[in-house]
């Protein structure tokens, strides 16, 4: 099976996230402004759904680490393997062979749904506030708010990452899905700087174009580490009274000076 490659591009530049311009992201120590995590994943999901199709997109369960940056106009090269037990490894290197990104699945596997319970309390103002350590607040369920998945978003986020698959006339791209992650996180709160380290996903039905979804979203922790702040959020995508989709987020949201 052959390596899937592509062009990385930092479509982010202009965003509120400040950690995708050059400026910001060299004074953390970067070479430059890093392409954003989900396009990286949307990278690495190519090769699946050229393998698997649409039964990917509707059924299996993952996990996506981000070891390294991209950048923009480095030559990015996906490599899909067997992994045994049914699991499989997309891998995602640059030019000089560094593992940027790793994402292990198990097509088909789909685990119950965690208990909905967790967006039972009382939600947070629907107001964005500066994050910080105070006002992350572990169990307090953000407002929810519906997405539709328009033919030209769907199109817009499969283009921003190279993908022309036929699948995604109706499928939605798991680029957008993933996004719409970061999403719940940037209309609650004001982020001038922050960092996707990786994410966990369950594809539990198709979601296609046309289709209107709640997304929910809680934090669940919060933690720091070496100077870092991490918040770890739970997000289920709802269509009708079915729970389609299940994330469990992981960021920086304060990075070390």
């Amino acid at each position: 099976m052959g390596d899937y490659r592509v062009t990385a591009r930092n479509f982010s530049e202009a965003s509120e996230n400040r950690i995708h311009s050059d400026d910001i992201a060299r004074r953390y120590g970067f070479r430059g402004a890093l392409v954003p995590g989900v396009a990286v994943y949307g990278y690495l999901t190519r090769p699946l759904v050229e393998r698997f199709g649409a039964d990917w997109l509707g059924a299996s369960a993952s996990a996506v680490r981000f070891h390294k940056p991209a950048y923009e106009g480095d030559e990015l090269s996906v490599r899909l393997a067997e992994a045994g037990d049914d699991a499989w490894t997309a891998t995602c290197t640059n030019a000089d062979g560094t593992l940027l990104a790793e994402l292990t699945t198990r097509p088909g596997e789909v685990p119950p749904a965690r208990n909905q319970a967790a967006f039972a309390g009382a939600a947070k103002p629907p107001e964005r506030v500066d994050m910080n350590w105070d006002t992350v607040v572990a169990g307090q369920p953000f407002t929810p708010w519906h997405w539709q998945i328009t033919e030209d978003g769907n199109r817009t986020y499969a283009q921003q990452v190279f993908d022309d698959l036929a699948v995604y006339r109706t499928a939605a791209h798991p680029h957008w899905l993933l996004h719409i992650a970061n999403r719940a996180l940037t209309r609650e709160f004001v982020m001038p700087a922050w960092i996707h380290v990786g994410s966990e996903i369950v594809f539990r039905e198709l979601l296609k174009v046309g289709d209107t979804v709640e997304v929910r979203a809680v934090p669940l922790e919060k933690w720091e580490r070496k100077g870092h702040q991490f918040v770890k959020l739970y997000l289920a995508y709802v269509r009708g009274e079915t729970v389609t989709t299940e994330i469990i987020h992981t960021a920086i949201f304060r990075v070390a000076e």
